[in-house]
């Protein structure tokens, strides 16, 4: 719809709309509408009162309705200039979560909390170089230590006495091997 043919006078009945007025909102009702003039006069007013309160009332339901179809022919005016500029709903989504995380993120409470977890980060990092460090040390300390020594040469004693007096780069054999070995013939 051309811009420049839109009529804006706001009484116009005509405001904002092209020449389809297939989806008009005349037809809607408005709330609190009083349709019927037999109605009961409420105390205190006069048939001509009540008249020129009708008269008023059926004004301001038209009114109503133009606003109504000004706005859906704005809302699809400004629907088809997003078309042509390429801004869908979900890019208008994306921009309004950007925007909205920039917000938390320069809101006191964000980097309040950003702050305290990053100092208990440095903390806890702190704690476990410490931890590390310290079974680093008794690890250090006890492979060291008689007892450990005495369990080393037993289980080297003992490997000897599985494996034999083969090197430690030597693959020893399974007993299921079906390849013979030369040195030691099956038969």
């Amino acid at each position: 719809m051309d811009p420049a043919s839109q009529d804006i006078n706001l009484n116009s009945p005509n405001k904002g709309l092209g020449v389809d007025h297939s989806d008009s909102l005349s037809d809607v009702p408005v709330e609190g509408a009083v349709g019927n003039s037999a109605s009961p006069l409420p105390p205190g007013l006069t048939e001509e009162e009540a008249e020129e309160l009708r008269t008023e009332l059926t004004k301001v339901e038209e009114e109503i309705n133009t606003l109504r179809q000004v706005l859906s022919a704005k809302e699809r005016h400004a629907t088809e200039l997003k078309r042509k500029l390429g801004l869908s709903p979900l890019n208008e989504l994306r921009q309004n979560l950007t925007k909205s995380w920039q917000d938390v993120q320069t809101s006191n409470a964000y980097k309040k909390t950003q702050e305290t977890l990053s100092q208990a980060g440095q903390k806890t990092s702190a704690a476990l170089t410490t931890v590390g460090t310290a079974i680093s040390k008794r690890l250090g300390d006890m492979r060291n230590s008689a007892t450990f020594k005495s369990f080393e040469d037993k289980m080297g004693n003992l490997k000897y006495k599985v494996v034999g007096p083969r090197g430690n780069g030597d693959a020893v054999s399974s007993p299921t091997d079906t390849t013979p070995n030369q040195e030691n013939p099956p038969f």
